[in-house]
């Protein structure tokens, strides 16, 4: 692939969603700067933010390009909304520097999935064409999502093992 043909793929749509995983990123790696303990506001701002880009993914990109396939889901769909799933799980308790890895380490193994050269971003893409304009309208446009109050009951850690777990058993089908 040339150059310019990667540069239509990696075009607004790609580039508005890249940037929100950095500012992601960035909020994450400062919510968890501290040894002694969470800075709460940084990783309220995290976790509002990542769920507004799961939103993102989950409710506009994904069916966006089902539809753009004739019904027919992108292969790594199913993969991605078990990382999805796993990600809100460990949202729900108060973060720990524990909490925190292991979002990092899904997220490590996650957004290269959409971001890297034939990822999901470059297919949604070049599926999109020219609706990509519209198409980034739609994301833009996704409202913040309202979040709960943290829950840490015994419930909250099973079900994030669960969660985990399901995502690596998707990976390896």
């Amino acid at each position: 692939m040339t150059p310019r043909e990667r540069a239509v793929l990696r075009g607004p749509l790609y580039q508005f969603l890249q940037d929100d995983h950095l500012r992601l990123d960035e909020l994450l790696n400062r919510a968890d700067a501290d040894p002694n303990g969470i800075d709460m506001d940084a990783f309220e701002a995290f976790r509002s933010g990542l769920l507004r880009h799961i939103g993102m993914e989950e409710k506009v990109l994904l069916p966006q390009a089902r539809r753009l396939r004739d019904g027919e889901p992108l292969g790594i769909a199913k993969q991605l909304r078990a990382d999805h799933a796993a990600l809100v799980g460990l949202l729900v308790p108060t973060p720990t520097h524990e909490i925190v890895a292991t979002i990092r380490r899904v997220l490590v193994e996650h957004n290269p999935l959409e971001e890297e050269a034939g990822g999901v971003y470059e297919a949604c893409e070049a599926l999109a064409g020219a609706e990509a304009g519209a198409l980034l309208t739609r994301i833009v446009a996704m409202p913040a999502v309202p979040t709960a109050k943290h829950f840490d009951g015994p419930r909250a850690f099973a079900a994030i093992e669960n969660l985990l777990r399901a995502r690596t058993l998707v990976g390896g089908e």
